[in-house]
């Protein structure tokens, strides 16, 4: 992925990388290569051997869909479709009555709920996408115990009985192990950068979006450390991942 502030600078360095795939025999599929800028006045793409780039709206990178606006809808809306795909992929044991509810857990904890938090970590995770997930989990757990509403069963007894822990929790847990690693990088590195990164004009009028730090302070209110504590990483841990799995119900077994 190729970034840049200028659109000719841009142009220019996507023409050098395709010139430099040349000389090792190598092709850019023009076809394949995509344009993406945040001014939404701007028009047209840029070109590379006079073939004019395809412009998107969004775009994946790293699993990670990218918008110009940064509205993570798409993104959440990826995930929880991932994370269906993935259980649906699972039915054969998940819904399987012989299986033990705890292994079943073990699955879970294992193979779907990474797919639902991928990447969390770096992006602010507002009220909106803690329920949307918390609803994508809940109707895991009801489908795998095969029950419905009319069962009357609540969430809180639904997660005691597969011995996991809210989403949110582990959506605040994915934060706060990122956040230290940011803090001990180097200057020059780009997750160090992107948080001393102070965006330059006014906000626009109403009320303004939650960004990563405003989550991050309040995870930290939560959980009830400070920053300068992540430097100690066995004091750090020991408080910020105490929303593991229970493994005491795994040892009962």
């Amino acid at each position: 992925m190729l970034a840049c502030e200028d659109k000719a600078e841009l142009e220019r360095q996507a023409q050098e990388w395709c010139d430099c795939l040349a000389l090792f025999g190598l092709k850019l599929n023009v076809k394949k290569t995509e344009y993406l800028t945040t001014d939404v006045n701007e028009h047209g793409s840029i070109k590379i051997n006079g073939t004019e780039l395809s412009r998107v709206t969004s775009f994946m990178y790293l699993r990670s869909t990218v918008t110009p606006d940064g509205s993570l809808k798409l993104e959440v809306n990826a995930r929880i479709s991932a994370a269906w795909s993935k259980w649906r992929s699972l039915t054969g044991v998940l819904c399987d009555k012989t299986i033990p509810e705890y292994l079943k857990s073990k699955v879970y904890r294992a193979v779907v709920r990474p797919v639902a938090t991928y990447g969390a970590q770096c992006y602010p995770v507002t009220k909106e996408i803690e329920s949307r997930l918390s609803v994508m989990e809940t109707k895991v757990s009801r489908w795998t115990a095969v029950l419905t509403r009319l069962d009357r069963v609540r969430n809180d007894t639904m997660r005691q009985r597969f011995g996991v822990v809210p989403i949110a929790d582990k959506l605040r847990e994915a934060c706060l192990r990122w956040y230290p690693h940011v803090l001990r990088a180097n200057d020059g590195t780009v997750c160090k950068i992107g948080l001393n990164l102070e965006v330059s004009g006014k906000r626009a009028r109403g009320r303004p979006k939650q960004r990563w730090l405003d989550t991050l302070h309040l995870d930290l209110k939560i959980v009830g450390v400070h920053p300068d504590q992540a430097f100690n990483r066995e004091k750090w841990r020991h408080h910020t991942r105490r929303a593991d799995p229970a493994t005491k119900r795994d040892k009962r077994y």
